[in-house]
């Protein structure tokens, strides 16, 4: 029996296409609701990292936001830039630098959670409060499930636990 040439409605309720193209919805509401901030979404969940765990390296770093470690320097650097964080080396080994957030890191911060939670609040907005809930408790159920899938899997407590025993 011959396969059946795949349509577009087929790629179009695909679970892969679907997910892409509410990332791509994602990030652009983030960006139009944050464009006053000249922040990405990757940034913002670096800045948040780094004023949670005061210290951390860049290699925990990208384990706790679960980004591309080799992307992440550029992240880094850019927030740097903006003088939004800054780079110190540790007591122990100066070859590693560690992250704080700065007084301005801080002030984007507070300044910018009204604009986040406008853009948080669009994306589920067409649908039924029920049906929110409902979206995002399967949604963390399907990302913690396959997690081990991920090019780059979440790490936070593993590289939590060694901020840890290192304070």
């Amino acid at each position: 029996m011959p396969n059946k040439p795949v349509t577009m409605d087929a790629v179009y309720t695909a679970p892969g296409y679907l997910f892409r193209r509410m990332q791509q919805i994602a990030v652009a509401l983030f960006m139009e609701e944050c464009k006053a901030f000249d922040l990405t979404p990757v940034q913002y969940a670096a800045l948040i990292a780094i004023r949670t765990h005061p210290g951390i390296d860049a290699t925990r770093l990208s384990a706790v936001i679960a980004f591309d470690r080799s992307t992440l320097g550029s992240v880094i650097e850019r927030l740097e830039a903006k003088k939004f964080v800054e780079r110190k080396p540790a007591p122990e080994d100066k070859r590693v630098k560690l992250l704080y957030l700065t007084r301005s890191g801080a002030g984007v911060l507070r300044e910018i959670m009204p604009s986040v939670d406008r853009a948080q609040a669009r994306m589920l907005q067409p649908l039924k409060p029920a049906d929110r809930k409902t979206l995002l408790m399967l949604l963390e159920q399907l990302v913690d499930l396959n997690n081990e899938a991920s090019r780059v899997p979440l790490r936070a407590e593993d590289a939590l636990e060694h901020l840890v025993s290192r304070s």
